[in-house]
């Protein structure tokens, strides 16, 4: 998160709106990342989602550890070092989420609303993901959000990183995704 921020090519659909509301409500960027977790996390309840460790950690860590890195991480200086920056913040966040989904150590609370939402209204995955990513968008860019190059990039190759990331964080489950958190419809 913090290298997609010092690029400043625009950030993934979430962050446009933590980076939108963080002035709004007078927090950081990293502990409104870590607020927005938790209130997500509430909305859990109703979908009957439980968390498990890694998502209680995600809630904790993820932004904590962005506002300790955007300190000593510089602004990178002309167009080749902000796309190194973009790729670089991509290809960590799609590990980062196929290491936490590989693990089986409970979904990060977004992605838990999804498969939540999911499982709940037997809507495919697909369409419950894009509506919510295009709804944080909407909201995040509204508020002043970067939205650039970097959201589309991110859009597209995500997905794809993660994939290809679960297998490496498995620890030797056959399915490397739990039942509990991918429904039927995928």
């Amino acid at each position: 998160m913090a290298l997609m921020l010092r690029a400043n090519l625009g950030l993934d659909p979430w962050d446009v709106l933590h980076q939108g509301l963080a002035p709004r409500i007078g927090l950081s960027f990293g502990m409104t990342v870590n607020l927005l977790g938790l209130i997500v996390l509430l909305l859990w309840i109703p979908l009957r989602q439980r968390p498990g460790i890694g998502t209680i950690l995600n809630i904790i860590i993820i932004g904590t550890v962005v506002d300790l890195s955007l300190p000593i991480l510089p602004a990178p200086d002309g167009y080749p070092l902000r796309f190194a920056f973009l790729i670089a913040g991509i290809a960590l966040n799609g590990i980062a989420g196929g290491a936490y989904i590989g693990a089986g150590l409970g979904a990060g609370p977004r992605d838990g609303l999804m498969t939540g939402i999911a499982g709940r209204t037997g809507w495919p995955i697909k369409l419950v993901r894009t509506a919510i990513e295009l709804s944080v968008l909407a909201a995040g860019w509204a508020m002043g959000g970067t939205v650039g190059v970097g959201t589309i990039l991110y859009a597209l190759t995500i997905g794809w990183v993660v994939h290809y990331s679960i297998p490496f964080f498995t620890l030797g489950r056959k399915d490397p995704v739990p039942e509990r958190a991918v429904p039927a419809n995928l």
